[in-house]
């Protein structure tokens, strides 16, 4: 599935907020006529969209796949669209047989009014090659804790980043990451970071005591 999340609080169900996992819930429940439970292969901040998302639910009456997708997309909002359902073994789980995950994080630097809301507009000159090698150092280390928010609930800060990388696609700068997993707000932390090195702001070198300090602030 994809989705826009500028409505939701995240992917995950929250206690008193909108999430996208609350609301294909609903529908799966209302369409199979029994409560259904779905598994993200990740979970999103606030805000964040999805291009690519993979969910699993089990249920034990016979379906017909492309007749429930059909249902479904009617039955959601247009901000969540259902790309393919299928048929996996027992086993097969969305989180844990998943072996990375992928972030863009989009730029604008000249003032654009369609990506108003999905870009983040820096007036600034950027140095483009050294947020690059800064963005490559992060492939050096694996305990990544000053760009994990404050106070959770984890029980590791490793993360194994396999790409890392800001590449010029037309109008937009795009932060391209790849990594096994990511902690709470960790792309917008490492874009905060990178972007200072962009303006000159702090060093390579600074950016290499940040990681090591594991020290958020």
């Amino acid at each position: 599935l994809s989705y826009n999340g500028q409505q939701y609080h995240g992917w995950q169900n929250q206690p008193n907020a909108i999430s996208v996992q609350e609301v294909l819930e609903k529908a799966l429940s209302t369409l199979l006529r029994t409560e259904t439970q779905i598994m993200g292969a990740g979970r999103t901040d606030s805000g964040v969209h999805a291009k690519q998302m993979f969910a699993h639910f089990d249920v034990n009456i016979a379906i017909e796949t492309a007749i429930l997708k059909h249902k479904l997309n009617s039955f959601l909002p247009n901000d969540i669209a259902i790309k393919d359902i299928f048929l996996v073994v027992d086993e097969a789980h969305a989180r844990f047989d998943a072996t990375q995950r992928s972030y863009e994080y989009w730029l604008v630097q000249e003032k654009n009014p369609f990506f108003n809301e999905y870009a983040h507009f820096i007036k600034a000159d950027l140095d483009v090659d050294a947020m690059n090698k800064a963005a490559a150092e992060l492939l050096n280390y694996k305990d990544f804790q000053c760009f994990s928010k404050s106070n959770t609930d984890v029980k590791t800060y490793i993360c194994d980043v396999k790409r890392a990388a800001w590449i010029c696609e037309g109008e937009l700068l795009v932060f391209h990451i790849t990594a096994d997993r990511f902690l709470r707000n960790m792309v917008r932390a490492i874009v905060g970071t990178l972007l200072d090195v962009g303006i000159g702001k702090i060093s390579l070198e600074e950016v290499t005591e940040i990681i090591k300090s594991k020290d958020r602030s």
